[in-house]
């Protein structure tokens, strides 16, 4: 079958990965510059950063096979095992940044970035056209939609299908983060992250202690509450913000270079109860569905990929 899917990040890849095995002829459509969502990666002079996803774990057997698969690629590593305290489950993180992952899974698919899609239709066939902003489109038999749910209800209202109400009434909460390039050590103990560190902030990590940064840096993320307090402020009043409550952990360095980064659907408060949903050749998966974890996302992918596959039987 021709299938499209919407959005590169871990949930759609994997989908995507497994019905190109199968088969399938599949086409990914996603709005960044790269592949990945928020196994994202930024580089600022010397320093290497994640900015979205710090680190994923593993409890399902399903998901285990494919990491360890990633492991042995070397793709994955290792990060720890706890940050305040050992828990004996691993924190696994790309070896080159999160967005490695990601690239990983993409380098056999058909994956188009920069490409904006802004309505999807139901031919009178019963397949799928997926309009591109530039006028172009993609016709397919079968289409998965990874997306954010907001974005998701907004892309497919125009193909009158019909979506429960409850699954589009998903709430997500909004991170604000900054990345800091340092001139020294950071003040983070080992093994270079701190979890709910603050009232204020949800994680700090120490990339260059991550192993993926060639100089100091720091990745900050910020409360759901003070991301929402603050989301429209000046940029510049904004930066200055987060500069001050990253101090702390900057030790005796001084901040070089600092960038501020908004992930307006970081998390679901509420996730879909099923892995997926489906209505004939249609499915809507991410991480919205099931957990909002990376292992959440990516087994919304594989249950997706499932799911299109049985069309054929």
């Amino acid at each position: 079958m021709r299938v499209v899917v919407i959005g590169a990040g871990i949930a759609g890849l994997l989908a995507a990965q497994q019905l190109h095995k199968a088969g399938h002829d599949v086409t990914v459509l996603d709005k960044g510059r790269s592949p990945g969502g928020r196994l994202a990666t930024r580089r600022i002079g010397a320093a290497t950063l994640d900015h979205g996803a710090q680190f994923f774990t593993v409890r399902d057997t399903q998901f285990d096979h494919h990491v360890q698969q990633w492991v042995h690629d070397g793709v994955v590593r290792e990060w720890c095992r706890g940050f305040s305290a050992q828990d004996g489950h691993p924190r696994y993180i790309g070896t080159a940044g999160m967005s490695s992952i990601a690239k990983h899974l993409a380098r056999d698919l058909d994956v188009r970035c920069n490409t904006f899609v802004f309505e999807v239709l139901r031919n009178e066939d019963t397949t799928w056209c997926t309009r591109i902003d530039d006028g172009s489109s993609f016709q397919s038999d079968a289409l998965v939609v990874t997306c954010p749910l907001p974005q998701a209800y907004s892309l497919l209202i125009t193909a009158h299908v019909d979506i429960p109400e409850a699954l589009f009434q998903c709430a997500y909460d909004r991170t604000l983060g900054l990345l800091a390039v340092l001139d020294g050590n950071t003040a983070i103990p080992a093994p270079g992250g701190i979890q709910n560190p603050t009232s204020d902030v949800q994680f700090v990590a120490d990339n260059f202690q991550k192993g993926i940064s060639a100089v100091p840096a720091l990745t900050v993320h910020f409360s759901p509450a003070l991301s929402e307090q603050h989301w429209d402020d000046n940029p510049e009043v904004l930066h200055q913000l987060l500069l001050q409550h990253a101090r702390q952990w900057c030790g005796n360095a001084t901040v070089i270079d600092s960038q501020v980064k908004k992930w307006r659907f970081a998390t679901p408060r509420t996730p879909w109860p099923d892995r997926m949903w489906r209505h004939e050749s249609l499915v809507i998966a991410g991480d919205a569905m099931s957990g909002p974890k990376v292992e959440g996302a990516a087994l919304s992918g594989l249950a997706a990929a499932v799911a299109i596959n049985e069309l054929l039987n």
